[in-house]
């Protein structure tokens, strides 16, 4: 997969006075159906999160509040993306590399997987990445 396929997605967004409303439909507004829901917070300032590549789930990933940036790699090309509205995400697909950085405080990262958690399905060290995917000398 190639950081190409990287993207923003807008969601739905309902504004009222008393108070906006997005959602998100797994197949329809996302490309996957969601099997998993996850969320970060607390993040301390300058700490990274994530730091992998997921071999076979792809990811939503939304900040709910505050504001942080995704790094997405395929080891070739680098690129981020700002996160700071609740209703736009970026679409993360398998075998990207994946890193949050920048947390603003009080921030919380959502995250829409499409599988389930396994273990397995982790590439947990950039190099390994780089061996999965056939990269050799970065």
């Amino acid at each position: 997969m190639a950081v190409e396929q990287c993207r923003i997605i807008e969601l739905p967004k309902i504004t009222d006075p008393r108070g906006n409303l997005s959602f998100i439909e797994g197949g329809r507004h996302i490309p996957f159906e969601i099997k998993r829901v996850f969320y970060l917070y607390d993040v301390p300032g300058g700490e990274t999160r994530a730091g992998h590549a997921n071999k076979r789930t792809e990811q939503f990933i939304i900040a709910a509040s505050g504001s942080f940036d995704v790094v997405v790699d395929d080891g070739n090309e680098r690129r981020t993306f700002l996160l700071n509205r609740s209703w736009r995400g970026v679409y993360v697909p398998a075998m990207v590399w994946r890193e949050l950085v920048n947390f603003s405080s009080a921030a919380v990262c959502l995250v829409l997987a499409s599988e389930y958690y396994d273990a397995d399905d982790y590439c947990r060290g950039y190099q390994e990445f780089l061996t999965v995917i056939g990269v050799k000398n970065p």
